[in-house]
């Protein structure tokens, strides 16, 4: 006779044991037909589980985050089971779910077609109009085992065998297709709806080791309406357009090479973009406080055995042996090194708090499949700090970085930012009275924020607690950029200490801090952002001078140098062009300001004003337009 505690605080009182669908119906009709899956305290559970205890329930619907990506998840089954009737013989590995829609990889010898997806698409309909009903069974491991190589699907038999013994081995049925899975799911393939599309294929290694076959990796997306799924695919078709690596390219900022992959090769206009967000970085971080310094790329092994990377962040390091057998690797984070800088000279307690920057060079080795233009590379540049603090300052350090932080996003065109903050894990490091501490100073750091946040239960670092700032793009994706953490364990391990008010020593607690998290990925974002227009102070490139002909040179040169001395970068183009085609030219390359010379302008000493997707031109006279733009051109540092 279970007693159903609901959300609201409500109980509903059952005479013998119930299932998700039979709670649903006892709260509305409505409810009921809308209903996909439910939380049995707090476990996900398909509508079919019976429950025959006291419980706490909850009902998803597709308005729910969990039921959206149940929707998703079962759409993968739905793909994985078209594909299988369609091309017999093909395997099915893993198929989750991901942001915005799913994947599922496949063991195939003949590569899909865009025109196969189509097929695909087109035979999901057809298993979401049979309504083939969803069922749950639990096997004998062996059982599973055996069953799925003699069906030939040994990916499945492997993923089993990897499974402790005596742990469920979970099978859902869609009709007679079945697959491995924990599940939950919906009650049948009709409840998907028909809201999805598949989106790409692409090469997958099993299990992401390059060592291992290559598979085929078929995307989608699934939504809970028609209108959701039309507005993606309107945000696809934008995110193409902005796609910075096809930005950067018309507007000559960088390119990428074989010979070093993952490694941008910056160009001139890309380097000085780079090198103003650097300019603008330090003039606001040494207002805040921090101190600059730069450590070594290059550090021995044992200074990474030292600080726990050695072990934990091994395989992704790049190593070096040198002829007498010292090995070294290039640093892949900043902040062993900047502990280093710490420990030179006694500190006091009155040196805190500390907060030292860096812009270093880190080299991570990424798979291969994962590099992504300007997004995800190998080697980038961070915007690190790490301020070395008392436990008693977290709190206001943390509000104090949290505040810059969001300055800085609004500086830069971002003001819809979401907080994700994670406290202590099962797994950690320090005392817990620390921990105490450290979660209610970033806590209150978040909340004096004002802003959207969620709290991530067990997701923080072995070592301490941290915020991420999750940057809202003009085309609605999100971004996780900025980090805040709290290090309870590394200066201890690298021998930080500090002298006391008694006298004795004590160890300070660290804060990573990373405003961008990686200059390269940022630059990426922003380009995007703005499909490359970016704002006037930031454009690598604010003003391109051209004369309508040869005859007017000199004038465009002369304009040109006193633009220049002002501190406006500008150039002028005296190529053997005519002036339309100049116009597109430097339009496809995204330059704010194009100033037109001809007669008119040297007779009034004035420049023709046009500016980056505008067909009307301006006429200002040049001591005004200096003045004008001059001060437009400058970092907004205040």
């Amino acid at each position: 006779m279970p007693n159903i505690k609901l959300p609201d605080g409500k109980n509903i009182n059952f005479s013998k044991k119930v299932n998700g669908l039979e709670i649903a119906e006892k709260i509305s009709k409505s409810l009921a037909k809308e209903a996909l899956i439910m939380s049995v305290n707090n476990d996900l559970k398909d509508l079919s589980f019976e429950i025959e205890k006291d419980s706490s329930v909850k009902i998803f619907t597709s308005k729910d985050k969990e039921g959206l990506e149940t929707i998703r998840h079962d759409t993968a089954h739905i793909l994985a089971m078209a594909v299988q009737e369609l091309f017999p013989g093909t395997q099915v590995t893993i198929g989750p779910t991901i942001e915005d829609g799913f994947y599922y990889d496949f063991s195939r010898k003949e590569p899909f077609t865009q025109g196969d997806l189509k097929k695909i698409e087109e035979k999901m309909s057809e298993i979401v109009d049979r309504n083939e009903t969803t069922r749950r069974e639990v096997w004998n491991r062996d059982k599973a085992i055996l069953h799925f190589k003699k069906i030939g699907e040994k990916y499945k038999s492997e993923i089993i065998n990897e499974i402790p013994e005596g742990e469920e081995v979970s099978i859902y049925f869609h009709g007679k297709w079945h697959d491995l899975c924990r599940g939950p799911h919906l009650t049948s393939t009709g409840k998907i709806g028909k809201n999805f599309k598949l989106t790409k294929v692409a090469g997958a290694y099993w299990r992401g080791n390059s060592n291992n076959e290559m598979l085929q990796r078929i995307y989608g997306t699934s939504w809970a309406s028609k209108k959701d799924l039309e507005n993606y695919i309107k945000r696809l078709e934008e995110a193409e357009k902005r796609d910075h690596r096809k930005l950067g390219k018309e507007m000559d900022l960088f390119h990428f090479r074989e010979e070093s992959p993952g490694s941008v090769f910056w160009h001139e206009k890309g380097w000085n973009l780079f090198q103003k967000l650097i300019d603008y970085m330090r003039s606001k971080q040494k207002a805040a406080g921090y101190k600059e310094i730069n450590t070594p790329e290059i550090l021995d092994r044992s200074l990474w055995e030292k600080s726990g990377h050695w072990e934990k962040f091994g395989e992704h390091m790049y190593t070096s042996t040198t002829p007498d057998d010292k090995v070294f690797a290039i640093k892949p984070m900043n902040c062993p090194g900047c502990v280093q800088v710490f420990n030179q000279g006694l500190k006091s307690y009155r040196d805190l708090p500390l907060k030292m920057s860096e812009f270093g060079k880190v080299h991570r080795y990424e798979p291969s499949g994962a590099l992504h233009g300007l997004l995800r590379v190998r080697a980038f540049t961070q915007d690190d700090a790490h301020i070395f603090c008392t436990e008693d300052q977290i709190t206001e350090e943390s509000l104090s970085v949290t505040n810059l932080i969001l300055g800085i996003y609004k500086d830069l065109g971002f003001e819809n930012i979401i907080l994700k903050y994670s406290d202590r894990p099962k797994v950690r490091v320090g005392e817990d009275k620390v921990w105490d501490k450290s979660e209610a100073a970033l806590l209150k750091a978040v909340k004096a924020s004002k802003l959207e946040y969620s709290v991530n239960k067990g997701e923080g670092a072995f070592y301490g607690p941290k915020i991420e700032f999750v940057l809202r793009d003009a085309i609605g994706r999100d971004w996780q950029c900025g980090t805040l953490q709290v290090d309870l364990n590394l200066p201890e391990r690298l021998g930080a200490s500090y002298v006391d008010k008694d006298g004795s020593k004590k160890v300070p607690v660290m804060l990573h801090r990373a405003l961008f998290g990686s200059l390269e990925r940022f630059i990426g974002i922003l380009i995007e952002n703005y499909s490359g227009k970016l704002p006037f102070w930031l454009s690598p490139l604010q003003v391109m001078v051209i004369p309508v002909s040869d005859d007017f040179n000199d004038y465009a040169e002369k304009i040109n140098k006193k633009i220049s001395d002002t501190g406006i970068t500008s150039e002028v183009d005296l190529k053997n062009h005519n002036l339309n085609y100049k116009i597109r030219e430097h339009s496809m390359s995204k330059v704010p300001l194009l100033l037109i010379c001809g007669k008119k302008e040297v007779d009034s000493n004035s420049v023709t004003i046009r500016r980056l997707d505008s067909n009307k031109q301006e006429n200002m006279e040049l001591k005004t337009f200096l003045k004008k733009f001059a001060d437009l051109s400058k970092a907004p540092l205040n």
